[in-house]
């Protein structure tokens, strides 16, 4: 993850400022900074993506550049959670309330969320596969002279294409079941062995394992946004606010995901999820979830489940377009269609171009998001292991 110079000070601020003696006072003072900062940090982040989103030139919302910015995003925003939670605080005050529920509630999260990370990481190859069939047909269209061979060839292949997004929902992921099922730490996380906890690491090294045959992102999404309720009164200027912020960026990026990557079940995915509106950080996240659940319910609406992802949307609509072209087509061809086609044959390259260029990129970050998400939630726990007997954990 590329650091940004202002998380750079963000953290190295809050790194020195904990460290130093200081009376309650002035630590809470600290802490209402830092909390303020994060919250800022969050919106300007996020108001960059919904800018991006409305970019109907480039690279639009829910495209594979998009996506890309978001995990880093992702990325940028839990570096300044864990160090808020973290850094310099007395581990004994996470098993206080409110955070002795709040952090393992959003610890059961995080681990529905790496159950999505690698739903969509596999969901990938679909997407590839969709790449492959495209670029097979735009190699025969570029054909010069172009003939009854090369129209059948490109036919053949955005058929295959067209029955591939036309697949009903699970009808393509045939998995086999998980060859392990993740143990779950009790709510009481301090009891945990450090036995239990390093056999946890071991397994989650792997971002390979299969859902098994029920499982679902749908249920999966809505099971992560159960129970998301904003913290209020005093709570909402306690170490409680950021956990509740962390967990809707959580959910908010999880969902996407799904939305965009034919990933395993999503049939009855949900369009939207409760984040109260007066919350000043949150504003470009309601409005992003917003233009992407009318998107899915327009795509729901004409049983195409393929994604939102744009370049899945683009190859479809050239893809039904050629189609035509090549259903109609006679040999010698008109020159002025045959110029229409190789406009669309055209984009079409190019959408297989940026697939060919961002898909295994992304599939990577979404892997590192994984790790990230692992290895932040055994720092948590390492720290209520400690019991209080260290002050400041090393990041």
């Amino acid at each position: 993850m590329p650091a940004t110079d202002n998380q750079g000070s963000f953290l190295n601020r809050i790194s020195i400022r904990r460290n130093q003696v200081v009376s309650m006072d002035g630590n809470h003072e600290q802490e209402l900074e830092d909390l303020e900062l994060f919250q800022k940090h969050v919106a300007d982040r996020f108001a960059d993506l919904l800018s991006q989103s409305e970019d109907t030139l480039g690279d639009g919302l829910l495209s594979i550049s998009w996506l890309r910015k978001l995990l880093d995003v992702f990325l940028c925003c839990e570096a300044e959670y864990k160090a808020i939670l973290l850094l310099g605080r007395d581990p004994s005050q996470i098993s206080k309330p409110p955070l002795d529920k709040l952090v393992p509630e959003f610890h059961d999260r995080v681990v529905k969320a790496l159950d999505v990370c690698n739903a969509v990481s596999h969901a990938v190859e679909t997407v590839r596969n969709y790449q492959k069939l495209a670029e097979i047909a735009v190699t025969a269209l570029e054909q010069r002279p172009i003939g009854d061979g090369q129209v059948r060839r490109a036919k053949k292949a955005l058929n295959s294409l067209m029955i591939l997004l036309e697949e009903k929902e699970g009808s393509n992921h045939k998995s086999t079941e998980r060859a392990w099922s993740f143990g779950r730490r009790s709510t009481n996380a301090t009891t945990s062995s450090s036995k239990d906890r390093a056999t946890s690491a071991s397994q989650f090294r792997s971002l390979s394992w299969s859902m098994s045959r029920g499982w679902s992102a749908a249920k999966q999404i809505q099971a992560m946004s159960s129970n998301l309720v904003a913290p209020r009164g005093g709570e909402s200027s306690s170490p409680a606010l950021p956990v509740y912020i962390m967990s809707t960026i959580t959910v908010f990026v999880m969902w996407a995901l799904v939305a965009a990557i034919p990933c395993q079940e999503r049939n009855g995915l949900l369009t939207h999820f409760p984040v109260p509106k007066q919350l000043g950080w949150a504003q470009s996240i309601i409005a992003l979830q917003e233009k992407i659940g009318e998107e899915w319910k327009k795509k729901k609406e004409k049983n195409r489940l393929a994604g939102l992802l744009e370049e899945t949307q683009r190859i479809e609509k050239l893809g039904v377009s050629l189609i035509v072209f090549a259903d109609s087509f006679q040999f010698p061809p008109e020159a002025d269609r045959l110029e229409e086609v190789a406009v669309q044959v055209a984009e079409l390259g190019e959408t297989c171009k940026k697939m060919e260029e961002g898909l295994v990129p992304l599939q990577q970050q979404i892997r590192e998001v994984f790790h990230r998400i692992v290895r932040s939630r055994t720092e948590v726990l390492d720290l209520l292991d400690q019991g209080g007997k260290v002050t400041a954990p090393v990041m």
